[in-house]
């Protein structure tokens, strides 16, 4: 997590302890630094300054109001995948012209509230969206702006489950499919061309991927153009992985450079999509230990977060580096097994960890967890989801209450 360091062996972030917000705002709860997201975000917008561009967040990171409304204020547009997030944007201030929907399954209502809304473009899957949002422009006498995503079959490299550039995966269309489509569409009074777009995976920790899919795409843009049909925007989707252990992804710096290098000739306005890189290491995951527990074959560490506070170690076998809120006052280290209270073996934090020798009420903060942290927790066992704080300077504001239990029932009914 940026900006985070040791101030006479107790953790903070900005100016804050992390031991005084845990007393008051108690554990688990999720911290965010202002600080490190808004230099995030301003080392992608600094990167991408050769070219006309936007810099859409990838609200499904994080999609927290006050951190939408942060970035917002530094000029981000975003790009959302649902109606909920939609709806999130644009509560949070950003104008709905800085707006693209991605996503396979756009229902009717969520492309209508879209188009009344008046997004920059959606960016169709299929040829059952395209026609879905037709007739949705044609019912409601509004020409929907689109851009294609096109599938250019590479491989990422990343972990499967985030990757989403390849043939095999539910991303996109083939690029003859494509090309077909822009053909119909460029006829179809109820459509505006606005674009092409790809994505190829999430934690990208190297440029060639990117650099492959964009050869594609400049291939692409060469044979509309001799077909007669222009556009305004290349949005190159994001991925930029960030450092969760020992990679090393190119920087924002490079990643932008070598985008422009590809496509300033264009003269498009390039769209990039970073989530993860803006905000995964500008944010971490307090807990505090419950119980220390010793089989004889293991130590665990038994915290009170679990897998439905930040379900990454547990759905990808992702690494989190984990440290204690305290300078230990030995070195010595033990290796044990960070898990929850959560009643399923896969509740785990970390395992095999080298940590310090901990006692119950002992503070932690799990790092990088800023990204895909809260917005996939969930209730399971009936746990109330986590807070979240927002760190500026010397103070912190409580950005999402903890949830209470009669919030986990306010829905329901008893037949």
């Amino acid at each position: 997590m940026d900006l985070v360091e040791y101030r006479d062996g107790v953790l903070h972030c900005e100016g804050v302890s992390l031991l005084k917000l845990a007393k008051r705002v108690k554990t688990p709860c999720y911290v965010y630094s202002a600080s490190a997201l808004t230099q995030n975000f301003q080392a992608f917008d600094t990167a991408m300054a050769q070219v006309p561009h936007l810099v859409c967040f990838a609200v499904k990171a994080n999609a927290n109001l006050s951190v939408l409304k942060l970035l917002a204020e530094l000029g981000a547009g975003a790009d959302v995948v649902s109606g909920g997030e939609l709806f999130k944007a644009l509560k949070a201030g950003i104008p709905a012209s800085k707006i693209i929907y991605s996503g396979v399954g756009k229902t009717k209502e969520e492309i209508a509230y879209a188009l009344k809304a008046g997004i920059l473009m959606f960016n169709v899957e299929s040829e059952a969206e395209l026609h879905a949002i037709c007739s949705q422009a044609k019912r409601l006498k509004k020409r929907a702006p689109i851009s294609f995503r096109v599938n250019p079959d590479v491989d990422p490299q990343t972990h499967p489950y985030i990757s989403t550039g390849l043939k095999k995966n539910k991303f996109g269309l083939p690029v003859e499919k494509a090309m077909e489509l822009y053909e119909q569409a460029a006829l179809w009074p109820e459509v505006e061309l606005k674009g092409i777009d790809c994505h190829i995976g999430s934690q990208l920790t190297s440029l060639q991927p990117f650099l492959d899919a964009i050869d594609r795409i400049l291939f692409m843009l060469k044979r509309l153009h001799e077909k007669g049909i222009s556009l305004q925007y290349v949005d190159v989707g994001g991925g930029l992985g960030i450092r969760y252990k020992d990679e090393t992804p190119p920087t924002p710096q490079a990643y932008g450079a070598a985008i422009c290098e590809k496509l300033a000739s264009t003269g498009l306005t390039v769209i990039i999509e970073p989530g993860r890189a803006i905000c995964g290491n500008a944010g971490g995951l307090l807990t505090r230990v419950i119980y220390v527990k010793d089989t004889g074959e293991k130590r665990f560490y038994i915290v009170d977060a679990a897998m439905n506070d930040l379900i990454r170690p547990s759905l990808y076998q992702a690494y989190h580096e984990i440290v204690p809120v305290r300078l230990p006052k030995t070195k010595k280290l033990v290796s044990a097994n960070v898990v929850g209270p959560i009643c399923e073996s896969g509740d785990f934090l970390a395992k095999d960890r080298e940590l310090p020798h901990l006692k119950a009420g002992d503070l932690l903060l799990v790092k990088s967890a800023g990204a895909y942290g809260f917005t996939m927790s969930s209730n399971y066992n009936a746990r109330p989801r986590a807070a979240e704080v927002l760190i500026k300077d010397d103070g912190f504001q409580v950005v999402r209450k903890r949830e209470t239990y009669s919030r986990l029932i306010q829905n329901e009914r008893m037949a």
